[in-house]
């Protein structure tokens, strides 16, 4: 198939980027998304000009590095899955496709479509730990009795990537999925008691402190979620958020 691809390009964070249109031609319905960015790139390189800036590692649908904001929708016009599982048997021959990246404030531009997302670094660092006893006394895993509910809430929280989707796809850009789901990974179990309340606070702080919008409740995040993660986890984040103030 052939088609017209929209991309935004931008030197750098502090210079004004633009939408280019380059063309593609003779894409296999087989490749993925990422597959004609490369033939994209190879073909720039051959004629001398600079390629496209874009993330990826392990186009598994695992590391969530390839968020791209494909024609109006985060990891584009597909449910479940992210950038590098889109085919390109999603269009078709003649289609125009527009790329950009994630855009929020708390998502800064690098160069092109990558953006940095280490604030989702910063967030996980303020509390998205548990203490371990080191001294010798440690104890099997299997010697605290979790019930089988919980661990598979836990589970289904643990299963976000850290894409960014559920900020781009916000109106408000905010990241209360992305860290309603590592608050719940511990909150559901044992282990995550210690610092339950430390952890919620301290993560909570550092996501506006980011600059993060604020919730309303849309549920577009939901949809996004290459990875399915639930609103539920929003409302157990605010119920651990606020079991924490009161206690403090």
């Amino acid at each position: 198939m052939n088609l017209t691809l929209k991309i935004w390009r931008q030197k750098g964070p502090e210079v004004k980027g633009k939408m280019v249109e380059y063309k593609v031609n003779d894409i296999s319905e087989h490749m993925s998304f990422l597959e004609m960015m490369d033939v994209l790139n190879e073909q720039l390189i051959e004629v001398g000009d600079e390629p496209v800036a874009f993330d990826h590692d392990c186009r598994e649908g695992i590391c969530g590095m390839c968020s791209l904001y494909i024609n109006g929708q985060a990891h584009g016009p597909d449910t479940k899955i992210t950038v590098c599982q889109l085919h390109m048997r999603t269009f078709s021959d003649g289609d125009t496709v527009y790329i950009e990246p994630f855009r929020a404030k708390a998502f800064p531009v690098i160069k092109d479509l990558v953006v940095d997302r280490t604030s989702f670094d910063r967030i996980q660092q303020a509390g998205g730990f548990i203490s371990v006893n080191t001294s010798g006394n440690t104890q099997d895993a299997n010697a605290t009795l979790i019930s089988k509910h919980a661990a598979d809430e836990a589970m289904d929280a643990a299963a976000c990537i850290g894409c960014g989707a559920c900020v781009a796809t916000c109106k408000n850009s905010s990241a209360m999925l992305f860290v309603g789901a590592k608050v719940s990974q511990y909150a559901l179990l044992p282990q995550g008691q210690v610092e339950a309340a430390d952890r919620v606070l301290n993560m909570v702080h550092q996501m506006d402190l980011e600059g993060f919008g604020n919730c309303t409740n849309t549920g577009a995040c939901e949809i996004e979620c290459p990875k399915g993660i639930t609103l539920v986890n929003i409302a157990r984040m605010n119920r651990e958020f606020l079991k924490a103030s009161l206690k403090g």
